[in-house]
């Protein structure tokens, strides 16, 4: 996704357009002030996508928790390889040089 910028004069005169700009096509617009970025102009669509995803920064064992209730790992017996038809069991590693004594 490319990004347009404009310095916050630049914007203020062309608010209109810009507007029209992330309405149609959803690109966002980046506003700067003296070089610096300050602000970005987002279409709602993309807004509300930002504002319903679940927060990042989630505790790992609240995280950990959930994945396990979400898979049900509880119910896994002992020979159950969630990863089987994700690893690739050709591959064995590098090659690593042993030292000899």
């Amino acid at each position: 996704m490319t990004t347009t910028t404009y310095s916050i004069a630049e914007a203020r005169d062309k608010f209109a357009a810009l507007i029209h700009q992330v309405e149609t096509g959803s690109e966002p617009v980046r506003v700067t002030r003296r070089g610096e970025p300050v602000a970005v102009i987002l279409s709602l669509e993309v807004y509300e996508q930002l504002a319903k995803t679940p927060p990042a920064q989630r505790d790992f064992w609240e995280s950990y928790q959930a994945w396990r209730e979400r898979w049900a790992v509880e119910e896994w017996d002992d020979e159950f390889d969630p990863f089987a038809d994700v690893r690739d069991r050709t591959y064995t590693g590098p090659e690593v040089e042993l030292w000899a004594e």
